[in-house]
């Protein structure tokens, strides 16, 4: 007898191969096909409790009604045609308790059914921990019951899992292609052109978002803004990358190696950095950096601690504006950036966030 086992095929084979399954084979092997779910498709459409499958409500003091629904349970799917109840042991005990209503898939029995499974009494109770095992009992949650003290009154949540769209993905086009897919969807753009990253697109009901860049960080060259002579772009660095809907994290190197003099500021106000992605403003937002000064230009300190800030306001901000600690008067705080010293190398680095949602 072989070894070795592999299934299902059309007829039994000497190699092990088998045409019929048993329940506990067919277990191991649906379980790699779909996992526990209701079969019901979250999207962001609205909803209320009752609009969804296996809804439940105490119709008496310790009974629940359990509504029509489908899951897939272990590798099992279960259809709920009608009604049902079940029945939650009462508490008459000084300390409360959380049980669990369950879809059980007993393979012994071979079915599957509604179950209350019991949590214990305690000061602070525990939600019951489920089973699940191969070939025996295995358990999918659908509601928590809190369960007062002294005969209270009970109180039941959906805990069920749901199902959700699939991820998919496309070799470019990313902005059309995810048009299409229902609310719901990650689509990963494979870049197969080569002409960006990798990157992950969550197709949410405020708007199409990136959640994150998977490959490697995006270039760009930041501008200065507001002053009388711009350096070359090779001497302006910046890399950044998304990491969440909406958040970017980026780093810039400005280096002034000009020997004789500084970049300095046009009239009043602060000199200024362009961002990779126009910043969300509601709130205004900070970030950190630095200046290397070893010549100890403009009269500064070989090391300057600066700060960029975004502006408040009601439209998104392009720019972030540069700050540092009055050099005059330690009491005053912090100064426009009136220019970036000769020989001296400006570092800025940080996560906000950006206008992708429009505020």
């Amino acid at each position: 007898m072989s070894n070795e086992i592999s299934y299902p095929f059309t007829a039994d084979s000497a190699g092990g191969g088998s045409q019929m399954v048993t329940q506990a084979q067919w277990q191991y092997m649906s379980r790699q096909f779909a996992k526990d779910r209701v079969d019901y498709r979250l999207s962001a459409a609205s909803l209320v409790a009752s609009d969804l499958p296996f809804y439940a409500q105490v119709v008496n003091g310790t009974t629940v009604s359990i509504a029509p629904g489908r899951a897939l349970v272990g590798g099992f799917y279960y259809q709920l045609t009608a009604t049902n109840t079940v029945t939650i042991a009462g508490n008459t005990g000084a300390l409360p308790r959380i049980d669990l209503i369950v879809l059980r898939a007993n393979l012994t029995a071979g079915a599957v059914n509604l179950a209350v499974v019991q949590g214990q009494a305690a000061a602070s109770p525990k939600v019951p921990v489920l089973t699940k095992t191969y070939g025996a009992t295995w358990e999918m949650p659908l509601h928590q019951v809190s369960v007062p003290a002294n005969s209270g009154a009970m109180g039941v949540i959906n805990v069920m899992p749901f199902d959700t769209a699939e991820h998919v993905a496309v070799p470019w086009n990313v902005t059309a292609a995810s048009a299409l897919q229902s609310v719901g969807t990650f689509v990963y753009d494979m870049d197969n052109n080569t002409s960006d990253t990798q990157t992950e697109y969550f197709v949410g009901r405020d708007a199409l978002a990136v959640t994150r860049d998977l490959g490697q960080g995006r270039t760009y060259t930041p501008s200065l803004v507001n002053v009388n002579d711009g350096l070359p772009s090779a001497n302006r660095t910046g890399r950044w990358r998304w990491i969440a809907p909406g958040v970017v994290y980026f780093s810039l190197s400005i280096v002034n190696d000009y020997e004789d003099r500084g970049i300095v500021r046009i009239g009043s106000g602060a000199i200024g950095i362009s961002l990779p992605q126009p910043a969300a403003s509601a709130t205004g937002q900070f970030l950190g950096g630095w200046i290397s000064n070893p010549q100890r230009g403009g009269n500064m300190p070989n090391t300057i601690d600066i700060s960029a800030h975004i502006n408040k306001s009601s439209t998104a901000q392009t720019v972030a504006w540069l700050y540092y600690p009055s050099t005059s008067n330690l009491a005053e705080g912090q100064d426009w950036l009136p220019a970036i010293p000769l020989r001296s190398t400006v570092t800025i680095s940080g996560v906000y966030e950006t206008n992708t949602f429009g505020n």
